[in-house]
């Protein structure tokens, strides 16, 4: 089957490989061994995902599960995730869009209250997170909140893990 490169539209190659999946808003996560459009022309990059729908899901389990406190980008995507409005999410969130506005874009650290209480409206709100709401939520005693590490999350077919 012959591919061409969504960039450039030039004859393109597809491979297995990881890819940093940088179009989910975050720099941490990686898809592991998936099918790849490489292009040696202009050396463009698509992935092929046939359920984006799951891997979101996937992405913002791993990172209400994440043992750290989150971080700006990864607080962005969970209220994209949500589909909701900066102003929606803030409102929810008791705070001003400014304040939600600034931990997104790391200005300033979101209160460990504040991450909890995001980390359960995901849980609660996320398409295809609420059965394990229960699980993720009795382990937040584990999440070191001093520290507001991003971790690599590594997703493959059937699974994520952190490294």
């Amino acid at each position: 089957m012959a591919y061409r490169c969504g960039n450039c539209g030039q004859s393109a190659k597809k491979t297995s490989t990881n890819y940093l999946f940088r179009e989910s808003g975050l720099r941490n996560v990686v898809l592991k061994n998936i099918e790849v459009i490489k292009c040696g022309h202009c050396g463009n990059e698509d992935p092929v995902i046939h359920k984006m729908a799951d891997l979101m899901r996937q992405i913002a389990q791993a990172l209400v599960e994440k043992p750290y406190a989150l971080t700006g980008e990864e607080i962005r995507f969970l209220r994209k995730y949500l589909g909701m409005s900066g102003g929606a999410f803030a409102r929810l969130l008791h705070t001003d869009k400014t304040v939600l506005s600034r931990w997104e874009n790391n200005q300033i650290d979101v209160g460990s209250k504040s991450d909890l209480l995001i980390r359960a409206i995901v849980c609660n709100l996320g398409n295809g997170l609420k059965q394990e709401a229960e699980r993720i939520v009795r382990k937040f005693p584990e999440i070191d909140e001093s520290d507001q590490k991003a971790v690599r999350i590594e997703i493959n077919d059937s699974a994520f893990a952190y490294a």
